[in-house]
């Protein structure tokens, strides 16, 4: 299946317009970073956090609230650490697109299932954080395109 957008300058930088975004990352609150900054450059409304249980906490109370929860895993014990973060979001995690960033990826995925992760390999690229992040929302781009 093929996309089209027209090209103006806003819609296509601003893939993720008004989504938002939870970023576990250990620098959380104001000092998120060059991620956030990347995620926001892409229309996202980033909500950062440093520690595991507030954002799966955040996420829990407001679980239609949230878009996409991106987690950059190494600091928290890598991969694996990634996939508990998710299965402890619990209800949360399952209506919410996933992106996981990661030195133990491999291969980088990009699975059909939202119920799967989109694995993404760090260092992190500008060109596949913007794949990962259409991917996670491509519902939001087939109805825009509508």
């Amino acid at each position: 299946m093929q996309l089209f957008r027209p090209i103006e300058a806003e819609s296509a930088a601003l893939v993720g317009w008004g989504v938002r975004v939870m970023l576990l990352s250990p620098n959380g609150g104001e000092g998120a970073g060059r991620l956030a900054d990347r995620i926001a450059g892409f229309g996202g409304l980033i909500e950062a956090e440093a520690d595991l249980f507030a954002a799966a906490e955040a996420m829990q109370a407001d679980a239609t609230g949230y878009g996409l929860f991106v987690m950059e895993c190494d600091p928290y014990g890598g991969l694996e650490a990634g996939q508990r973060a998710v299965r402890l979001m619990g209800r949360a995690g399952e209506r919410t697109r996933v992106i996981l960033i990661s030195r133990e990826v491999g291969e980088q995925r990009f699975p059909e299932s939202v119920h799967d992760p989109i694995l993404l390999r760090a260092p992190l690229s500008a060109v596949s954080l913007r794949v990962g992040f259409e991917h996670a929302l491509r519902e939001r781009l087939v109805y825009r395109a509508a």
